[in-house]
């Protein structure tokens, strides 16, 4: 039984820091400190390799205009390029989502050759070797956003582990015309004796009705009516829960005195939790690449490091993206999806950088005041 309960996990966070303050979200916050943090081990790297540590500044403006346009041009063109390009202005639509990596990783590459042109004493592939460092931690944390956001989840596991993504299904059910309190998804422990080992598993919203708009008989019929809509004929409702819409809703309404309390039974679809995955194959490249520049700064061929970045993210991005549900519907009759056929020239790429690099490579010289 222990096993049982411990075997999915149903996720529905608010992706709101705050609640009631919905402008700051886990994933911007996130993403801010991603750069916050990454200026301050800039910072470190310039001063303890004698550069000047005031250029960070500059190139800190570079990395963020590169990863915020290259991430959403990136996606326009990679993935939904017809519905962007017949309604432009929805480009600078960034905060409804559609964020590449890919096209992140492209565009960082050619703002910092424009950085390196107009900044002296620092060549280009010294400079990719050290941010590489950062972007991994970065990217990292971009995931880990992902994660509070309920999105870019992955397939079905078919097995009663994996995570079951509830919260827009909330977000359905908050719109119905109920004077609605608050509602939890939550995993109850008493109906542990439904799970199946097909990867639909038990889940209920416990939806909090204030008292007085109804009388119970209405009440009732509204949520049979209302609520079984919301789980049933939505598209997220489809993917994410498992409710048969066939059958009557399955509920207990109880009288807390000020307050009713709607305990809608149903079911979830258990699927990957991607999102974790990659953010700890990011974080632990971050923390290889940090250590090893910690020992081998002055020994480190120059490309190395990019390589090794361009092998290692974009390979475990190649893996994870079999895990990954597709973002959108063309790739469904794709061999790879696109994720994957982007990370495969950059892969390759990297094998031919480290090749490269420890055949050709040299370290940078130090420089004067260097630690």
């Amino acid at each position: 039984m222990i096993q049982s309960l411990l075997s999915y996990v149903v996720w529905s966070p608010n992706p709101a820091v705050f609640s009631g303050f919905e402008r700051l979200r886990w994933y911007s916050l996130l993403f801010a400190l991603g750069f916050i943090i990454s200026q301050q081990i800039m910072i470190y790297i310039f001063k303890k390799e004698g550069h000047d540590e005031r250029l960070v500044d500059k190139l800190t403006i570079y990395m963020v205009l590169a990863t915020i346009l290259g991430a959403r041009l990136g996606h326009v063109f990679f993935y939904e390029p017809d519905r962007y390009l017949s309604n432009p202005l929805d480009i600078l639509k960034v905060w409804e989502g559609g964020l590449a990596s890919h096209g992140a990783a492209i565009a960082i590459l050619i703002a910092l050759w424009l950085y390196v042109r107009k900044t002296p004493n620092q060549s280009y592939l010294w400079l990719v070797d050290r941010i590489v460092i950062v972007v991994a931690m970065t990217g990292a944390m971009i995931r880990f956003g992902n994660l509070m956001n309920s999105e870019i989840g992955g397939k079905p596991t078919d097995s009663d582990s994996g995570f079951v993504f509830a919260r827009e299904s909330e977000e359905i059910l908050e719109t119905l015309r109920l004077p609605i309190m608050d509602i939890r998804a939550n995993k109850p422990s008493e109906r542990s004796d439904e799970l199946q080992g097909n990867g639909i598993v038990p889940v209920n919203f416990d939806i909090k009705i204030e008292k007085g708009a109804f009388e119970e008989a209405d009440l009732r019929e509204a949520i049979e009516r209302d609520v079984k809509y919301a789980l049933t004929r939505f598209r997220s409702s489809q993917k994410y829960l498992a409710e048969d819409e066939n059958t009557p809703l399955n509920y207990d309404l109880q009288d807390r005195g000020d307050h009713y309390l709607a305990v809608i039974k149903t079911f979830g679809v258990a699927r990957y939790p991607t999102q974790i995955y990659e953010s700890l194959s990011y974080f632990l490249i971050f923390l290889l690449l940090f250590l090893g520049w910690i020992k081998y700064k002055h020994r480190i061929p120059e490309g190395l490091y990019l390589g090794i970045f361009l092998v290692t993210v974009f390979g475990m991005r190649f893996v994870w993206e079999f895990l990954k549900e597709n973002q959108v519907e063309f790739e469904e009759n794709l061999t790879f999806n696109m994720g994957q056929a982007l990370s495969i020239p950059l892969v390759i790429g990297g094998f031919l950088l480290i090749l490269y690099a420890m055949k050709n490579g040299s370290p940078a010289p130090k420089n004067i005041g260097e630690e």
